[in-house]
């Protein structure tokens, strides 16, 4: 049994769009702006790593990676134009070694946060979550990995969960792939969340306005996740969806404005140390990305 409607979801919430059709589909979309992820996900490793002035051997791993496999990704969008298996192998086997190289950053950033005891062993400080290099960082590449995945392989016929793989080899979800879109929207903002509050928690949260994307946060994370488990979403669920990814946008915007101002002297000398030590431009704009990510669920697939 299919849940497959002549409206994809952005048509239902406005009806007046049934007179047009976007020039890409939902799919396209998702793995550009996966390919973006991975891209600038090398800038932000690159600018996190060098706050010693050096990159270690390992660390240099996903800063080379990550523009490789954004670059291969965005030819493989335009080879899908004609040739979609082709694109969708070698988008797998990119989003294969983003797996790869996820799991990896992340043992090597657990491995740094253990710290030898007194007579051999490992202590693992209650600061490690703090103030050790961040266990969750690595694993974005896991996360887009998955977005990417899912959006590769075509479903016939929409949603019936029935994915399209190589030649006539089929896979049947037990979700449509917009319902699993929802659940995989959910679980991004949910991580986004719990990167946010970890940095935050350093400064004791001394300023009540940090609180404000932790809550739209976790209300953006809750719709999300009921809009996977509804078969048939109303257009009030729609657009309530809509609004808590509008003050996910929102507040990530508004984050990256207020951190460019914290790191500008009282003078308005704008300088590079501080940008790199101080508070973080570019994850307050995961919220934003977050929000886009959330609209793009709901267009035509």
């Amino acid at each position: 049994m299919t849940e497959e409607s002549s409206s994809y979801p952005l048509q239902e919430m406005i009806p007046l769009l049934k007179r047009w059709r976007l020039p890409f589909n939902r799919d396209q979309a998702l793995l550009t702006l996966a390919a973006i992820n991975i891209f600038f996900l090398g800038i932000d490793i690159y600018l996190a790593h060098n706050l010693n002035g050096t990159v270690g051997p390992n660390e240099w791993i996903p800063i080379i990676f990550s523009p490789i496999a954004g670059v291969i990704l965005l030819i493989a969008g335009w080879i899908a134009i004609r040739n979609r298996p082709a694109a969708n192998i070698t988008g797998s086997i990119v989003f294969a070694f983003c797996i790869l190289v996820g799991v990896l950053g992340s043992y090597f950033h657990l491995r740094r946060a253990f710290l030898p005891a007194a007579g051999g062993g490992i202590v693992i400080p209650n600061e490690v979550l703090l103030w050790a290099p961040p266990l969750l960082g690595p694993l974005t590449f896991l996360l887009v990995a998955v977005l990417g995945i899912s959006a590769a392989w075509e479903e016939d016929p929409r949603g019936s969960g029935n994915l399209r793989l190589l030649g006539s080899a089929r896979i049947q979800m037990p979700l449509s792939k917009t319902r699993a879109l929802y659940l995989v929207t959910a679980l991004f903002i949910l991580v986004t969340v719990i990167s946010s509050v970890l940095d935050h928690a350093r400064t004791n949260f001394i300023n009540p306005w940090l609180w404000l994307p932790t809550f739209c946060g976790l209300f953006a994370t809750i719709v999300a996740a009921v809009m996977g488990f509804l078969r048939k979403p109303s257009r009030g669920d729609l657009w309530t969806y809509a609004v808590s990814l509008a003050f996910l946008m929102i507040v990530g915007v508004t984050g990256a404005v207020l951190h460019v101002n914290a790191n500008i002297t009282s003078q308005g000398a704008i300088i590079l140390e501080r940008f790199l030590r101080g508070a973080p431009f570019l994850a307050p704009l995961l919220f934003a990305n977050m929000g886009l990510l959330g609209f793009l669920v709901l267009l035509e697939d």
